[in-house]
């Protein structure tokens, strides 16, 4: 009898293990609600967390150095400039990267303003670092502590009709981030996502072993979003408000993935869950991780 209880036992454990391994926990740019974003102390964090998936956004700057920031511009709400001063609102897009070579854009501390809808955020100073440093550091962590090797969920932070004034056009995009992850030997490893589709589009037709997310972040039709798109994506990440079971089901009728975003609740969670998502997008990995377990 004790051997049988000891057998089934590990089945379970088995079980467990492997449902957890395939559920993707995606740390909002590394553990936004309790780290400064987009950072490389942020990424860490997250990953001490226990969170299997980085989720970061990228922009280009004007050298063509590919740049952790959710904006392509300095947000008021984390900004301070090189003198510590504060951006304001109305001043932020002056301070526009894709017009700034990276070494004036690391002068800048986005680590030590007080973020406003969060509050509970550890401040330090921090920078902006370089997508091929945080991949360094990143591979460097985990391999010095054990710890099971990352995705990287990177999206291309884009402003609507913004080419030339803010980023380069999709093609130089795509090239320069696919640059460093060949360098980098991680394509393996790499979803690509975005708004955007003209960069889901590039990537699809010169990259198509490299795995593609659309998000979505108002109410649409998912087969007239994929229709749009041109292709079946590997993710459709839409806002976790427009997620029902009927999206769900057709999302995986298409054999799509679906990642909503942002979660912050457990409540959410729960609901979601049950409807049967794939993962998850939330700034609080430490809230939602022991819901998952």
């Amino acid at each position: 009898m004790n051997k049988l209880i000891a057998v089934t036992f590990l089945l379970l454990s088995i079980h467990t293990a492997q449902a957890q391994k395939k559920f993707m926990l995606l740390g909002h740019q590394g553990a936004r609600g309790i780290m400064p974003e987009n950072t490389i102390p942020g990424m860490i964090k997250a990953l001490d967390l226990g969170v299997n998936v980085l989720d970061m956004d990228v922009v280009i700057s004007k050298d063509e150095k590919v740049v952790l920031s959710h904006e392509p511009y300095f947000n008021n709400e984390i900004s301070l400039k090189p003198d510590g001063k504060a951006i304001s609102f109305k001043e932020e897009k002056k301070y526009n990267m894709f017009k700034m070579n990276y070494e004036e854009i690391k002068q800048f501390d986005v680590g030590s303003k007080v973020h406003s809808r969060f509050p509970g955020q550890m401040k330090f100073k921090a920078y902006k670092p370089l997508l091929s440093e945080v991949i360094d550091s990143v591979e460097a962590y985990v391999k010095l502590n054990k710890l099971p090797r990352p995705l990287y969920n990177i999206e291309t932070a884009l402003i609507r009709k913004g080419d030339g004034e803010f980023q380069p056009d999709a093609s130089v995009f795509i090239e320069r981030i696919m640059e460093i992850l060949k360098e980098k030997k991680i394509t393996k490893r790499v979803i690509i996502q975005s708004l955007d589709i003209r960069t889901l589009q590039y990537l699809h037709e010169k990259y198509p072993a490299i795995k593609t997310a659309l998000m979505i972040d108002e109410k649409v039709d998912f087969e007239e979003a994929i229709q749009g798109l041109g292709f079946t994506p590997d993710y459709y990440s839409p806002y976790y408000v427009l997620v029902g079971k009927g999206l769900v089901d057709r999302c995986h009728a298409a054999g799509v993935k679906i990642i909503p975003w942002i979660v912050n609740s457990t409540k959410e969670l729960d609901y979601l869950l049950n409807l049967g998502i794939d993962g998850v997008v939330t700034d609080y990995p430490n809230l939602l991780l022991n819901s998952l377990k």
